[in-house]
């Protein structure tokens, strides 16, 4: 079913890496990547540990309070982290934020907090937010419509004493946050019939950190805070849609080889595109999968074991590096996978991990794998999309299968190794996620039909190089401003 939205409506991009928007406008707020690890050498085993941390996270959260800091661009070997920098308060400050599309809650660390690190690995400038320096803050009352709905949601509570409205996430590491909810300006620039505008605001609730405990106190990954992009009413993606600002909808498309990508509050409009519904009334984004295929064989996999309840389903995660699946689904995988390859490679184990040596490119040896949804929509994978390259031994290549296995638990999730390199459209207004494969370097066009059947476009991500040798990373948030009828406009 189609939102109607009010006569102006604004499409807000985030581009990572260099963008140009409609007639070359420049980038205005910086998305930046930090690689905090020069070495070329990354076991699996340090990778499946982030994402264990994570997934215990998840699976702590049964209220759907989770806490998913994206990793960043996918790369086994140099693994960076996605990350912005919004404009809060006024006069407006910068803070650096985790894109994460695991949570629901854009939260800050605050003056007062204890256990918020003081500097970053990722070589950042740290800071803490302050609600009595901006003149525009304003603590959110256990009154507040927007706190009854977070409480609704589990992602805020209530004190009878104060009267504030506050919150409380523990993970399942031993982790957590806990502050309180504040209202203050995001700050953003516009496009106005081609002219750049900047200084654009909107109120926003978000939450202040005053204690951070376990791994979020480390310095080696720190930024500001969290960036929440989930489905519930206190995202930013859904206040900004409930204002009329952006509609009900966001997309990435995440670059795999050398980092980078795009992130946009809006429809990313390929033809290619296929839908599948999200599974209703779930915390995350969770797929219907029903199969899964080799080589165009569909495995013998009991339907059952991709089903959702309360302890299994499959989510959709761009903040896991690899990609997980149930017991039963990732041996017959591995096994289908070894059957088609062992007559050209050599299948070994590497500290429980499947491996290969191989001594050609792997494209010409391995086969397609098809995850196959509800609605006949089908994520395909290429070899890149689930083998990591670990290391050489003599003249062949290490070669890893990138999915594993979480132990004794139903959960698939897909994470950047089969995210990388597609565009991704999360369209909470029709309940459903498409996808398609495409060069993420590459512009891309933000699409939304209006009630005369005009296709309206605003082109984002196109790369531009200003001769250097090194890559300059840039981003902008620009919203997108068009004059309708008053009938409003539709979403489809």
């Amino acid at each position: 079913m189609a939102a109607v939205f009010p006569a102006w409506i604004m499409v807000t991009i985030l581009v990572l890496e260099a963008a140009v928007v409609m007639d070359g406008f420049p980038a205005t707020l910086k998305l930046e990547r930090r690689i905090p690890l020069a070495s070329h050498e990354l076991e699996l085993s340090r990778l499946m540990e982030r994402d264990r941390v994570r997934h215990g996270r998840l699976l702590q959260s049964s209220g759907g309070v989770v806490d998913f800091p994206v990793l960043g661009t996918y790369d086994p070997f140099l693994v960076g982290l996605y990350f912005t920098k919004l404009q809060l308060g006024s006069p407006p400050r910068e803070f650096y934020v985790q894109i994460d599309t695991g949570s629901d809650v854009l939260w800050i660390g605050c003056n007062s907090c204890n256990g918020c690190p003081e500097y970053s690995g990722l070589q950042i400038q740290l800071n803490l937010y302050d609600p009595g320096s901006s003149s525009t803050a304003s603590l959110v009352s256990c009154s507040d419509r927007r706190c009854s709905a977070g409480v609704q949601s589990s992602d805020s509570g209530c004190s009878s004493q104060s009267n504030q409205c506050s919150y409380v996430f523990q993970y399942g590491d031993g982790s957590g946050t806990s502050g309180y909810y504040v209202s203050d300006l995001l700050h953003f620039d516009t496009i106005l019939e081609g002219s750049m505008i900047a200084n654009s605001t909107a109120p926003i609730m978000f939450g202040c950190s005053v204690l951070q405990t376990g791994d979020l106190t480390k310095s080696d990954r720190a930024v500001d805070g969290i960036f929440g992009l989930g489905q519930r009413s206190l995202s930013v993606i859904s206040q900004l849609s409930l204002q009329g600002i952006t509609p009900r909808v966001f997309s990435h498309c995440l670059k795999g080889n050398g980092g980078g990508g795009i992130l946009v509050f809006g429809e990313i409009l390929e033809p290619n595109i296929v839908y599948t519904p999200l599974v209703p009334s779930q915390p995350h984004y969770n797929l219907d999968l029903r199969s899964i295929s080799v080589g165009g064989q569909v495995l013998s996999i009991d339907p059952s074991v991709f089903s959702t309840s309360s302890s299994q389903g499959t989510i959709v995660d761009s903040g896991t590096t690899l990609a997980y699946l149930a017991d039963e689904a990732y041996d017959a995988l591995i096994s289908a996978i070894t059957n088609t390859v062992s007559q050209t490679v050599r299948p070994v184990l590497s500290k429980g991990n499947q491996c290969y040596l191989i001594t050609s490119s792997v494209t010409d040896i391995f086969p397609q794998v098809s995850l196959n949804f509800a609605g006949g929509a089908t994520l395909i994978l290429n070899p890149q999309d689930y083998l990591v390259q670990q290391n050489s031994i003599g003249d062949a290549a290490v070669w890893c299968i990138g999915f594993q296995k979480i132990q004794g638990q139903g959960i698939t999730i897909l994470g950047d190794l089969v995210l990388k390199d597609k565009i991704f459209v999360y369209d909470l207004a029709n309940q459903r996620i498409g996808w398609t494969n495409y060069d993420c370097s590459m512009s891309v066009n933000v699409s939304t039909n209006v009630n005369t059947g005009r296709t309206e476009f605003v082109n984002a991500g196109h790369m531009r190089n200003d001769g250097s040798s090194q890559s300059h990373s840039r981003s902008m948030i620009a919203l997108l401003i068009r004059t309708i009828v008053p009938a409003g406009l539709l979403f489809l």
